[in-house]
């Protein structure tokens, strides 16, 4: 990452702090990005900026992040709903649907961020693309029972090509969860988000994959000239 990606990072995470009131409950994601939004949040209870936050951890790592900051935490089921929530993407279209998940929490971001009454994702400008997968891979959270052949079935898919996401020592990653992580790449982007997610939904050994559409209520992306926000006009295009 270079200064000026962090440096990105940084002001898309304290404009995101500006969405916080006292007393919500806050969806805190998971990722570099969201690590930052995480210690300004931190920062603004301990100096009485912010006051009645409780946050609901999208991973362990965004867990134990929150406590050493002194951020009272609460589980998804303790709560009626969640204010807000503020996460990264690794990709951003622009009907604002993302790809989420290479920080391997997709599973628990998705069920914390479909009960947030707001969900707004913070970038910086190299996570827009015209297709989702372009230029990453989307991650998909399988079952450990017969992973390889979910990652064959997988691999069956028009225009993918998926693989076990492996440890460097060549062991599988294990999300939270308990579960396995595959990576599906796609040469020219994938042509129907939408429909992928259905075809991914419906087959039993994937767990959750990484394609968050209709989601976000809004983006906040900086960029080296500043920060802007993307929201959805009544057409559904992002602007």
């Amino acid at each position: 990452m270079t200064t000026s990606q962090t440096q990105m990072k940084q002001a898309a995470a304290r404009h995101a702090l500006a969405l916080v009131d006292d007393g919500m409950v806050i969806g805190l994601g998971t990722g570099s990005t969201t690590a930052f939004f995480v210690q300004y949040l931190g920062e603004a209870l301990q100096q009485g900026r912010l006051r009645d936050i409780r946050g609901v951890p999208t991973s362990e790592r965004t867990a134990r992040q929150a406590q050493a900051l002194g951020i009272p935490l609460v589980s998804l089921d303790d709560v009626s709903a969640i204010d807000l929530a503020i996460d990264g993407a690794d990709e951003v279209d622009p009907q604002l649907n993302l790809i989420k998940g290479l920080g391997k929490a997709l599973l628990r971001e998705k069920l914390v961020e479909i009960h947030a009454r707001a969900f707004w994702v913070i970038v910086d400008e190299s996570k827009l693309v015209e297709r989702l997968g372009e230029h990453v891979p989307l991650p998909v959270e399988i079952a450990p029972f017969g992973a390889r052949a979910t990652v064959r079935w997988l691999n069956s898919l028009p225009g993918v090509r998926a693989e076990h996401w492996l440890r460097e020592d060549g062991q599988p990653w294990i999300t939270d969860n308990g579960h396995y992580l595959a990576l599906c790449w796609f040469d020219d982007g994938i042509p129907n988000p939408r429909a992928l997610a259905r075809t991914l939904s419906a087959w039993p050994g994937v767990m959750e994959h990484g394609l968050f559409i209709d989601m976000a209520t809004g983006a906040i992306v900086a960029t080296p000239e500043g920060v802007k926000t993307m929201v959805k006009n009544p057409r559904g295009v992002a602007g």
